[in-house]
């Protein structure tokens, strides 16, 4: 369990690894604009969102190859742990018997309609007549309130109108 603990806590910190650098650009880009609209007194919104935009994409461009090579090791040993140390150790599988003595999911699998057994025989036998409890349950189906003429849409309307 111990192992699973440790992957876990080896994936968070892939996480941090690989958004650290974007995080810290885009920060410090932040921070230059942000220090140039207060000496130019220019404060607008998008100023600083397209050079951030820009620095987070240069860094994903340039450690992009070291990012993918770390997941890329990551993944080699989660599947490593998962074939080869998880399938071995008998803490982790169940016993090839397990199913011998237990019966999993028996009350979802038995056959439970209005409470008797011999339904699904009468339902394979009669496939026009399924058991409602009351008539009230059973769902009138009808067809949609089509007019004659639809009016049309105000896109439509427009289009006739400016003809």
């Amino acid at each position: 369990m111990e192992v699973l603990i440790e992957y876990l806590a080896k994936g968070f910190l892939l996480m941090l690894t690989i958004s650290m650098p974007c995080v810290l650009v885009a920060a410090g880009i932040g921070l230059v604009v942000g220090i140039l609209q207060a000496v130019t007194q220019v404060q607008e919104q998008t100023i600083a969102a397209a050079p951030k935009i820009l620095g987070v994409f240069l860094v994903i461009i340039i450690g992009g190859v070291g990012f993918i090579n770390l997941l890329k090791g990551f993944v080699n040993d989660g599947m490593a742990i998962a074939f080869n140390l998880v399938s071995k150790s008998d803490s982790y599988v169940l016993p090839s018997n397990y199913y011998k003595y237990t019966s999993p999911f028996a009350n979802e699998m038995s056959d439970k309609i209005n409470g008797k057994s011999g339904d699904v025989d009468y339902l394979m036998k009669h496939p026009g007549k399924v058991p409602y409890i009351d008539h009230s349950q059973k769902v009138k189906y009808y067809g949609a309130p089509r007019n004659p003429m639809p009016k049309p849409d105000l896109i439509e309307t427009n289009k006739i109108l400016n003809r």
